[in-house]
């Protein structure tokens, strides 16, 4: 079959939303649907489960219902369908007031800029929308605490300035426990307080009702507080107030992002395989790597304003199907690596490899046709920017396919509110569908949570060597043993005081056995 007859045979289109996926790239055989049909059949019952309110997380027994935010009227029962709506509704009016001034700093002026603070989903997919679709001068400048680095901290903070007296902050966590949001929190109130500023007349909570954020919020006098679910995982919680409230004090048309994702998750709801976009994702990604993640997925959005939809994928694909266990308790170590950067400037970086290296990966190209809002200048006879990004796009992908290397490419007509909210629509159900295809849970995260109590024993440990130094000096080894802990665990601890002048070294060894630490 040639290249022109496998394109019209497997290239999808939805007209009514100027979408199109074309998978004819992908090195797949006819009989894949006929094959595939009794997992494609589960997958879709279990889509029609989850949102219809089944547990959905067995972990933490918690329904899983962000497609809800987009459509309120799919929720399982009226008092859920009025809460979505309702706090969907608040957060637009707050945005409004603060917009119009009937908000203001507590010095009586506009707010001029918000920092959001907070980590993983409750930062990223805000951090998406604000290169993605933001205008060009948004009422509000934004700016993110998204991680517990102090430097990092230091530097927002100097950006900011003097605008601070004017500087909306958004504290985001579900449970108000996660440390690194704490830590940022802790940071924007004492920069408050050394500016000689309120931090609670300038302070917002989006945090779970009854959470330690909430009781801290509402005994210190907030301006406002909004909810999250515990039925809204992280990294599907963009459209709740996580990002509708940022996104909307940015000039954001919130309501066109939700009729986006509302208008995909009916295309991808109702049609057969064929020409289901999302079930098309989840059986190539399935293809791909041979229904067990051997190949990376490589996003190449070709637009500059995407730059971050990859990082947002990331988070999106890999803690939702990197599993250890099926749903039947069997070691599986599912999983899809997603990376990627943006279009044409990895021609410039890794695509030498994609096409001569390693045959590891496939590639997502993402297509926006229109190129600009403004006419274009010509920078050869004939040709503008927008030509030549066409051009490498369409001559990177016929690169690749000439090498055997496999491409999905997805093209919105223009990148607005709409057409990211469908994209994220798409994937969302994507990994769903993967999810059942594969036979995992893509909603519960217990690799995460891992992380965090290691994180926590640590910390439990560094107090314990800090308090053990003494004026002498000691080693690793010797620390360790008096605590009974790990030898490298100490020797890194004792390094991290030192570095940070809670502790001195007053010897260094041969090797690291040797050096010798004392208190400060």
């Amino acid at each position: 079959m040639s290249h022109w007859d496998r394109f019209q045979k497997y290239f999808v289109r939805y007209s009514n939303l100027g979408f199109s996926i074309d998978i004819s790239r992908m090195a797949f055989e006819d009989d894949i649907f006929s094959k595939m049909a009794p997992r494609i059949e589960s997958a879709y019952k279990a889509m029609i489960e989850l949102e219809a309110g089944a547990i959905a997380n067995p972990d933490e027994q918690r329904m899983v219902g962000h497609y809800w935010l987009r459509n309120a009227r799919l929720a399982p029962n009226d008092a859920l369908q009025h809460e979505i709506s309702e706090t969907l509704a608040a957060t637009l009016k707050f945005a409004a007031d603060v917009h119009s001034g009937a908000i203001t700093a507590a010095n009586g002026q506009k707010f001029t800029r918000v920092l959001v603070v907070g980590i993983g989903g409750s930062a990223l997919g805000p951090q998406l929308v604000a290169h993605a679709i933001t205008p060009a001068n948004p009422p509000l400048a934004i700016s993110f605490l998204d991680n517990t680095d102090p430097d990092g901290i230091d530097r927002v903070m100097a950006q900011i300035g003097d605008e601070l007296a004017t500087t909306l902050t958004i504290v985001i966590s579900k449970s108000g426990g996660t440390k690194e949001t704490r830590n940022g929190m802790l940071e924007a109130e004492t920069a408050y307080k050394a500016a000689g500023l309120d931090f609670a007349k300038h302070a917002v909570a989006v945090t779970g009702v009854g959470s330690e954020l909430d009781k801290h919020s509402t005994a210190q006098g907030w301006l406002t507080r909004f909810p999250m679910w515990d039925w809204v995982g992280g990294r599907t919680s963009l459209m709740s107030a996580v990002g509708t409230l940022a996104a909307a004090l940015q000039g954001v048309d919130v309501l066109q992002f939700l009729a986006g994702a509302a208008a995909m998750d009916m295309e991808t709801r109702q049609r057969p395989a064929i020409e289901n976009a999302a079930m098309l994702l989840a059986l190539m990604w399935h293809q791909a790597g041979k229904g067990q993640g051997l190949k990376d997925m490589v996003v190449l959005p070709y637009k500059d304003r995407l730059v971050l939809f990859s990082k947002y994928l990331q988070q999106l694909v890999m803690e939702s199907l990197g599993k250890e266990h099926d749903l039947n308790g069997a070691v599986v170590n599912q999983g899809i690596a997603v990376y990627g950067n943006k279009g044409s400037t990895d021609q410039h970086a890794y695509v030498q490899q994609l096409r001569d290296g390693v045959n590891n990966f496939f590639v997502t190209f993402i297509e926006v046709s229109k190129s600009r809002d403004t006419a274009s200048l010509e920078v050869d006879p004939g040709f503008t920017t927008g030509d030549y990004l066409q051009g490498f796009l369409r001559g990177t992908r016929k690169a690749l396919a000439e090498k055997g290397r496999e491409s999905i490419t997805l093209t919105i007509p223009e990148l607005n509110a709409f057409t990211l909210g469908m994209l994220i629509a798409l994937f969302e159900r994507a990994v769903s569908f993967y999810a059942s295809l594969v036979n995992i849970n893509a909603y519960h995260q217990p690799g995460v949570e891992a992380g965090k109590k290691a994180a926590t024993d640590f910390l439990t440990q560094l107090a314990k060597v800090r308090a053990a130094l003494t004026a002498t000096g000691s080693t690793a080894d010797e620390v360790a043993s008096k605590l009974g802990i790990d030898a490298e665990d100490a020797f890194h601890m004792l390094n991290h005081l030192a570095a940070n002048a809670q502790a001195r070294m007053v010897a260094a060894g041969d090797s690291p056995a040797l050096d010798q630490f004392a208190a400060p």
